[in-house]
């Protein structure tokens, strides 16, 4: 039950017993006031009672983690999700069977499910969420591959000259690779195209400044 109409003596009342009904509370709900009723002569006579309609609201939180295990269901994988909030960043580990499977080749069915998931959220917030889904420390790895990508290509732009241009990867993936290159003082990354084909070039200075 998601939302339901109820009456009172007074709107208070009415608002109490919708909550109970629904078992939350005021905080978690949308309250509605339809008719705030009529006291009537000596609180007796041609009295009407008071209709509030309260929705429950809906929880981001528990909205995407329930898309995520719906997902996860359909795609016959039993898994254990471990969500973790903080501010509006939310973690979520999976743990279970056929992690290979959920990781997909470069991490590509984890971001799809990242990605997915994020767009759930935020379809129930009210502000932005950030996602992250990880599945048996897959980020991590990604990361220090990541690593040694960029220095390895980093490298190869000083080399020829020549920009470098990598293929499409999720903007958390773009930062990581941002965030190295910057140690670089002769090269600088930029991204082209749109999401989610979005890619970085890697190029030196010299090259930006002859471009202009």
């Amino acid at each position: 039950m998601k939302e339901i109409t109820a009456t009172g003596p007074t709107v208070e009342e009415a608002v109490q017993s919708a909550l109970a009904q629904l078992n939350t509370s005021k905080d978690r709900a949308e309250i509605t006031i339809v008719d705030e009723g009529k006291k009537g002569l000596f609180g007796l006579f041609g009295s009407k009672p008071s209709v509030v309609t309260v929705k429950l609201k809906q929880d981001p939180i528990e909205e995407s983690t329930n898309f995520l295990k719906k997902v996860l269901t359909e795609m016959n994988i039993v898994a254990e999700l471990d969500v973790k909030v903080e501010g509006r960043n939310i973690s979520i580990s999976i743990s279970g069977e056929k992690t290979a499977l959920i990781i997909g080749k470069r991490g590509q069915t984890l971001n799809s499910l990242q990605y997915l998931t994020q767009i759930v959220a935020n379809r129930y917030s009210n502000q932005y969420l950030n996602v992250v889904i990880d599945a048996e420390g897959y980020r991590e790895k990604r990361r220090e591959t990541l690593e040694q990508l960029a220095e390895r290509l980093a490298q190869k732009a000083l080399k020829t000259k020549q920009d470098v241009h990598l293929e499409p990867m999720p903007s958390f993936e773009r930062k990581v690779m941002h965030s190295i290159i910057s140690a670089y003082p002769e090269v600088e990354t930029y991204s082209v195209g749109k999401e989610p084909n979005r890619s970085l070039v890697i190029t030196t200075k010299k090259n930006k400044v002859a471009k202009r």
